[in-house]
């Protein structure tokens, strides 16, 4: 008796000594969000910084439902600008249209460039912003295009990730016509189907998941038809979803993980998908990771993976459980949405961070980040900020 008394208060012990240490964690980080003074109405910042951000974006599109490729985060500007001038002097916005604006930019060259956009499409080609950044010596946010390569092609993502020994589902890739039969097929049914590329679950629906041939043939059509696209095949994991949203800290290199899981609700088939309906119409539930045994396990897959798929600043991981509650990379998006999404639930959840704390966080992270200098002469042909995307 006494022994099962012994061992129920160590237990104990250790699960308040693990509550203890995740709250310590979230202060930490809460602190070093730029000794923002906080008050129960409003935050007070004493002193203005003098650093130059320019919040940078490029004309919509005249099609609002239309896939912008070339644009990784959407921004909501006038919101990310009225948040940075509070704690910045100089801030603004500025509008790329042509070669030339970018050089300009370049010869302005500010602190840190705030934006969202991947590459520019110019008459003398694509230019990749972030390695254009980094050629002249100005700090950005989120990854270059190595890493966004790494992770925009989901195969690629996927063997980089084994390679690096991180648990992913058996997979492979086909097109209409490519697997004529069942014998064809390299992994066993159920399957799970969704576009090469692409995110926001673009292509998912309830036909996603496949149990024969005749079913496997059809969505492999309905995507090239619909999105003109490979289709990435995997074995079908039919345990709990979950995202996990990274945030590097520049000052030490240190990651923090961010898991949240994500509850859709069953279909008419009895399968929780996450389909691009569903996040559309915001129809998931968010919550937070309270087993500190699938924290950790999530964390740890997350960290190795963003770290495999050469990311910097922030991230997010999505994973999902198979039957037995073994956590599978599914992929990975470096960069992630700042509205008010995932990425922004996970530090609201995990750090009690306030929209505004999270922004002043990425920028800041931005402003301390070390800066990469290519091995190239400084000259723009040839160099990888003009390669096309792939």
């Amino acid at each position: 008796m006494c022994v099962e008394k012994m061992t129920l208060i160590m237990s104990k012990i250790m699960s308040n000594k693990n509550l203890i240490e995740r709250d310590r964690e979230r202060l930490t980080v809460q602190e070093n969000a730029h000794n923002i003074l906080l008050s129960k109405k409003k935050y007070f910042y004493p002193n203005k910084i003098n650093k130059t951000i320019e919040i940078v974006i490029v004309p919509e599109l005249a099609d609002i439902t239309a896939n912008q490729q070339n644009v990784g985060i959407i921004l909501d500007e006038k919101l990310i600008l009225k948040i940075l001038s509070k704690r910045y002097r100089n801030v603004s916005i500025t509008e790329i249209n042509t070669e030339n604006d970018l050089k300009k930019l370049a010869l302005r060259k500010p602190d840190l460039v705030f934006s969202g956009v991947k590459y520019f499409y110019f008459a003398g080609g694509i230019i990749w912003l972030n390695d254009y950044l980094e050629l002249h010596d100005i700090s950005y946010i989120a990854s270059n295009r190595t890493a966004l390569h790494n992770e925009h092609d989901k195969s690629i993502a996927k063997k980089i990730i084994q390679k690096a020994n991180i648990r992913t589902a058996d997979f492979f890739t086909t097109e209409p016509g490519e697997h004529q039969n069942e014998m064809s097929i390299p992994i066993a049914f159920p399957l799970f189907i969704k576009p090469l590329t692409g995110g926001d679950s673009r292509g998912v629906d309830a036909n996603s998941i496949v149990y024969d041939f005749l079913s496997f043939q059809a969505k492999v059509l309905d995507i090239k038809r619909k999105h003109n696209l490979r289709s990435l095949v995997e074995t079908y994991l039919s345990g709990k979803e979950y995202s996990v949203s990274i945030l590097q800290d520049h000052s030490n290199g240190n990651l923090k993980a961010m898991p949240i899981e994500i509850v859709a609700k069953k279909n008419i088939s009895g399968h929780r998908i996450l389909d691009y309906d569903i996040k559309e119409n915001d129809h998931e539930k968010v919550i937070e990771v309270s087993n500190s045994k699938v924290f950790n396990q999530l964390s740890d897959l997350s960290k190795n993976a963003f770290t495999a798929l050469d990311g910097k600043s922030l991230g997010r991981i999505d994973i999902k459980m198979d039957h037995r509650g073994v956590p599978h990379f599914i992929e990975a998006n470096l960069m992630p949405g700042l509205r008010k999404g995932y990425f922004y639930k996970s530090c609201l959840l995990n750090l009690n961070m306030s929209y505004e704390q999270m922004i002043l966080t990425v920028a800041d992270n931005g402003l301390s980040s070390q800066r990469i200098h290519f091995q190239s002469t400084k000259q723009l042909k040839g160099h990888p900020a003009t390669e096309r995307p792939h």
